[in-house]
């Protein structure tokens, strides 16, 4: 029998009597007829269209290709305005639920296809951060930023399709499972202290939902490895043979992220297809040669970077497996102004060096020309529009290189978009008994702020959704809840719109609370205070360096009314570009704050070192004297005591003046005197020494 029957069996095994299909790669068509869905593909004749290679290759082309699996890889670059560079690397795996799709897959990884099928995900996000996303530098207004941009450490959550009784049961296995599938300590969430199942501020809200965080989880290679592994060509070839681990790792934020959901793409399908996100964010320090050319400006020349530069490699073709391979360069709203602004200072008019698409202008030169020039569509015309240039693996340069380079040519300032409000979370008090949790939301200036007119400001209103998770010992009083707005106290319920909370229970459950607040859209500064009192935990709970203090995980915010989402001018379908097509999804902004660092009463760890070597010692005195007590002979004593006296000359010469019969008992019962006190006195010694030992101890 060919190998190529036993190959497309499973291809073979969705068509029914009669039916016709069509398998990748293969010509021809072939009919249901030929086919026995009970027969084993053995049994098969040889004298009809399987008969050769030929006829299979010919047989197994027709319908199938709806159900084909799809895999893409994307890479986004942009220019920050700190003279950094942010890579976005974006691969996605799209399966079919199918029958034939059940258990064998092409492309789709099969690890994650069995954590679907095991435990009844219906969606499930995993991030490994190492560095805080700088929101104020790298913009928190963008999809990249909403989606991309995690706390430090671990974050997971993850919806079950199961009963609501077994979703905790599902949770701590699937955590087990994630542990040991990507090297990392994801199996402590299982303890319900850790995890929590938010219902109120935390999208997507579902009773099945469950989240979790470890913020001091540590990130390196062995995370980043597994992850790899999830795509079909690794990082052997395509966009995935960047990721170079010394250059990854030296950047000033990585996040890898895994995000795994149920989309219906087809509105024929009659189940949803399972797709599998794989991200990877970093903000790189670029070591571009700077223009030897002298400005007079203050603002210095941003650095010349490239894609050999920043990750030490070059695209050595695209991925053999990938539907398509796509690099974008994307140029902000405020840098495309900016470049329109210097047109109008340096009154440049030719079209040819400042065109609309910037391709060619004075302050930046880009190597290679983009096949694609998309511009984002705004509703304000009075704003500059971002610009994305595409390029396309293959098409761009040579077939077997490609090697993006960006060159600065004069210094240019400009900012990214910043989220509406600016959220952070610090602790207030002293002491390691009781303290303040307080969280800030501060405008970011009236050019960042909504634009609002006067008459509007009354009525309008600013949703703003929190979500904090506290632990067990950091008991939070939640009545003591105050809310500041524009520095003046408000009202508890004038200000909160809804809010949950689930008080923390002693080493079973974290403290949570999630609220809306209604706040004006002029607001300018507001500040919620929560006081806590602190915990005393057990010696065994405590971690290797309790002296460093604990983590509070990081608060989210969330502005559920205003989208982070770009629409481009040329429709863009879901199927070619999905990184794209994500940019335009109705996301709400996301704002993770920092992780509070809180001190709590520590027990002196060396005391019971202490003990041990005073109590040794004690005992090695105490043995020790005993035992030289009850080994010593007192003759034997007397004898070398004699032998001493009758060996020196002063001796010899008494024992011929006197006589030493006379001496010789005198001496001895002298002797036998002395070193009997001195016995008596050493077991007194030691038996006091016994009893305040028990009197002590007891």
């Amino acid at each position: 029998m060919p190998k190529e029957i036993l190959e497309y069996w499973p291809h073979l095994s969705a068509i029914g009597v009669g039916a016709s299909v069509t398998l990748p790669g293969l010509g021809g068509d072939i009919h249901g007829q030929y086919i026995n869905m009970s027969l084993d593909p053995i049994d098969w004749p040889m004298n009809g269209p399987f008969s050769s290679t030929l006829g299979i290759r010919s047989a197994l082309n027709c319908g199938l290709s709806k159900v084909e699996e799809k895999f893409t890889e994307e890479l986004l670059l942009k220019p920050l305005p700190d003279r950094k560079v942010l890579a976005h690397f974006h691969f996605e795996s799209t399966a079919p639920r199918t029958q034939y799709y059940g258990r064998h897959h092409h492309l789709f990884p099969k690890a994650i296809a069995q954590l679907v099928q095991k435990f009844s995900i219906r969606e499930m996000e995993l991030s490994f951060t190492q560095g805080r996303w700088e929101y104020e530098s790298w913009g928190g207004y963008d999809p990249i930023s909403s989606s991309s941009a995690k706390p430090p450490g671990v974050e997971l959550w993850a919806v079950f399709d199961v009963p609501v009784d077994q979703v905790d049961a599902s949770w701590k296995n699937l955590t087990h499972s994630l542990s040991g599938l990507f090297c990392a300590s994801i199996n402590f969430l299982e303890s319900s202290t850790t995890y929590s199942a938010p219902e109120l501020a935390f999208h997507p809200a579902s009773v099945n939902l469950r989240y979790g965080t470890l913020p001091r989880e540590a990130v390196c290679t062995e995370n980043l490895t597994p992850w790899l592994k999830l795509l079909p060509c690794r990082d052997k070839s395509g966009i995935s043979s960047l990721l170079d681990r010394p250059s990854i790792y030296r950047g000033f934020y990585h996040s890898q992220r895994l995000r795994l959901r149920h989309v219906k793409i087809r509105a024929d399908a009659p189940d949803s297809d399972t797709v599998l996100e794989q991200t990877l964010t970093v903000v790189l320090q670029p070591n571009g040669i700077r223009s030897k050319e002298s400005h007079s400006s203050k603002r210095k020349l941003h650095p010349t970077w490239s894609m050999s530069s920043l990750f030490g490699r070059k695209i050595e073709g695209r991925c053999a497996l990938a539907k398509s391979s796509n690099v974008y360069l994307q140029l902000e709203r405020d840098l495309v102004a900016e470049m329109k602004r210097l047109k109008e200072k340096r009154k440049i008019f030719d079209i040819s060096v400042l065109n609309e698409d910037l391709i060619e202008n004075p302050a930046f030169e880009i190597s290679i020309k983009p096949d694609l020039v998309l511009r984002e569509v705004l509703s304000s015309q009075t704003e500059s529009s971002s610009l994305t240039y595409e390029y396309s693996i293959g098409k761009s340069a040579s077939p077997n290189t490609f090697d993006l380079s960006f060159t600065w040519k004069s210094p240019v300032a400009w900012s990214c978009r910043k989220p509406p409000l600016r959220a952070s979370r610090f602790l207030m008090g002293s002491g390691n008994e009781r303290g303040t949790i307080a969280i800030s939301l501060r405008s970011m200036g009236p050019d960042e702020g909504l634009n609002v007119s006067d008459m509007d400001k009354e009525r309008c209103v600013l949703p703003v959704n929190i979500f904090q998770v506290v632990p067990w010992y950091i008991k939070v009083y939640f009545h003591t809840l105050k809310v500041f707005i524009d520095e003046k106290p408000m009202s508890v319920l004038d200000a909160v719109e809804k809010i949950h909370i689930s008080p923390s229970e002693d080493k079973v459950s974290p403290g949570v609370m999630e609220m809306v607040l209604k706040l004006p859209c002029g607001v300018k500064s507001a500040t919620i205070t929560l006081e806590f009192d602190k915990g005393f935990l057990h010696i065994d709970e405590y971690p290797p360096d309790a002296n460093q203090g604990f983590d509070i995980p990081s608060a989210i915010i969330t502005f559920p009314n205003i989208e982070a989402s770009i629409y481009f001018d040329q429709e863009i379908t879901l199927k070619d570009l999905p990184l794209l097509s994500s940019f335009q999804e109705k996301n709400p902004i996301r704002y993770y704050t920092e992780v509070l660092l809180v001190p709590l009463t520590t027990p002196d760890f060396s005391m019971p070192y202490n003990v041990i070597t005073i109590t040794c010692t004690v005992f090695a005195l105490y043995f020790g004297s005993l035992l030289n007590v009850l080994r010593r002979r007192v003759s034997e004593e007397e004898r070398l005591h004699n032998a001493k006296g009758k060996s020196g000359p002063l001796s010899r010469l008494i024992a011929k003046l006197r006589r030493s019969k006379e001496i010789q008992p005198q001496s001895t019962t002298t002797s036998s005197s002395l070193f009997s006190s001195k016995l008596i006195l050493k077991i007194i010694m030691v038996a006091a020494i016994a009893i305040c030992w028990q009197y002590l101890s007891g």
